[in-house]
């Protein structure tokens, strides 16, 4: 794909959330000339089971499209393409003929998938899936949703055997509304989080379709993550615009953070935390239960990462706000977590839906421990943000062991966050400390959104080559740890103990 001439060079970008759908113009030197961003409502119908609309995910995207090119100042036709990341995980099964989802998005915290995955595992399914997704058997991943949207959900089956549904994570459901229903697609990392897709065939696989009992013909046409996804239909935004990057939102801040040399990690902190590390052309298996997946693949070449997943970060901040009323705004833990007495021993385990890697415990809870009656807000605010910062200590401890135990690893990593959370200095002098190692915060933290711009723009030939994509990369600031070894150990022991006793058994 070459650019439109009479284009700006500019690169719209739709990043689609847990939370919020936000939408940034960036011109051809990466700047940001215009954005907006709306929140839409979280669906909890049960304990555990967590649900989006559908609509208001499309009619969020719209607005915030259109306000985005209006504070930029441009139309559509002057937009040189499109990228889109989006909440991996999260499914929607909508209606070929007119496009009407059959039910609210299933989202990827949810957990109501729990007792068919123990009875996969059960059933010594689990060893099969791993081998082929690089997944383990989770209610995260996507597949074990459609399977339960195909049995809960009436007529739903029929009408899959029929032909007649189209499944998707998010960014396919954008694909096909956007393109008015003349693309189902979807791109290789976001297929490779469904549990359905073999990551070193890059293709569905029939025989995990069939355990689940899942039709193949639901499942969308699965291109690289720089390619051509259509055209949006004129009468959205006034022209065409040209969809041509793709990526599911962990691996489109893995992009936007210039992580392509193997060895190098990103993570990442909004509603959960992901961390992934570059691994190069090869997948490498994880004996400490982090996730094989892959990071991108560009002109057919796959690179591949390893991941480790935390299901609530930024979570646990907004649960002191919304859910205990201990906090104003998010943007007041630091400074409350700052003033926090040092003789006390709160820890929170912030397993509210569960526990990611490495423990992978569906049915855990969350946890709060060490509370005297002299606790209150500032302690609780300290607890909430360091267990972040230890969930991240122990993803980066497995990473460390199973990429320097790898005939392509040993290298030094290098560690660079993004995301909401990583504006409060507070935050990342303490995972610096907690890690014992630097931490390196960037000059742009929208990376998932820049990630998805930068495939875009790779893709329409407006926008620079990898490697001159990495020398612009900008670092704001280093955070060097600070913290005793004793005191860094004494927490850490604190913490493990913690989770030792939340876990189940």
């Amino acid at each position: 794909m070459t650019a439109d001439p009479n284009s700006s060079g500019a690169i719209l970008a739709i990043d689609q959330g847990t939370t919020s759908t936000r939408a940034m113009v960036f011109d051809a030197e990466t700047r940001v000339l215009g954005q907006a961003q709306q929140e839409f409502e979280q669906h909890y119908p049960r304990p555990g089971w967590v649900e989006h609309e559908a609509e208001d995910i499309w009619s969020g995207t719209l607005a915030v499209v259109r306000g985005a090119l209006d504070k930029a100042g441009l139309g559509a036709g002057e937009v040189a393409a499109l990228g889109i990341t989006n909440q991996r995980e999260t499914v929607m099964l909508w209606d070929r003929r007119d496009g009407k989802a059959l039910h609210r998005a299933i989202v990827w915290q949810d957990r109501r998938t729990a007792e068919l995955c123990q009875s996969l595992k059960r059933q010594g399914h689990e060893p099969l899936f791993t081998e082929r997704t690089g997944l383990l058997l989770d209610p995260y991943f996507s597949g074990t949703k459609l399977a339960w949207l195909l049995d809960n959900v009436e007529g739903a089956r029929a009408a899959a055997e029929a032909g007649h549904l189209a499944f998707g994570t998010i960014d396919s459901f954008l694909i096909w509304r956007l393109t008015g229903g003349r693309v189902h697609a979807t791109d290789a990392t976001n297929a490779s989080r469904t549990l359905l897709y073999d990551i070193r065939r890059n293709d569905w696989d029939a025989e995990l379709l069939e355990i689940l009992g899942i039709p193949a013909s639901l499942l969308p046409e699965v291109r690289d993550s720089a390619a051509d996804f259509g055209t949006t239909e004129p009468g959205l935004f006034g022209a065409p615009i040209a969809i041509a990057g793709v990526a599911g939102d962990q691996q489109a801040a893995t992009v936007g953070q210039a992580c392509f040399e193997p060895g190098m990690v990103k993570s990442t902190y909004g509603t959960g935390c992901f961390a992934l590390v570059n691994t190069g052309e090869e997948p490498v298996p994880s004996k400490h239960r982090l996730l094989t997946t892959i990071a991108y693949r560009l002109d057919g070449r796959t690179t591949y990462a390893l991941e480790g997943s935390i299901f609530v970060a930024g979570a646990a901040v907004q649960w002191l706000r919304d859910g205990l009323g201990v906090i104003g705004s998010a943007a007041e833990s630091g400074d409350l977590a700052e003033q926090a007495d040092p003789l006390q021993q709160v820890v929170l385990v912030p397993a509210f839906v569960g526990m990611g890697a490495p423990h992978w415990d569906a049915e855990a809870r969350g946890a709060l421990f060490g509370l005297t009656r002299s606790s209150g807000p500032r302690e609780l605010a300290l607890a909430a943000l360091e267990s972040v910062a230890f969930q991240t200590h122990d993803l980066v401890d497995c990473m460390h062991a199973d990429w320097r135990g790898s005939e392509e690893g040993g290298g030094r990593m290098v560690l660079r966050v993004d995301g909401g959370m990583t504006a409060s200095d507070w935050m990342l002098q303490r995972l610096a400390d907690i890690l014992a190692a630097p931490v390196d915060r960037p000059t742009v933290l929208e990376t998932t959104a820049l990630g998805a711009a930068w495939l875009a723009g790779r893709q329409a030939g407006v926008w620079p080559d990898q490697a001159e994509f990495g020398r612009r990369w900008q670092l704001d600031r280093r955070f060097e740890p600070a913290m005793g070894e004793e005191q860094r150990r004494q927490r850490l022991a604190l913490w493990h103990d913690a989770v030792r006793r939340t876990l189940r058994g």
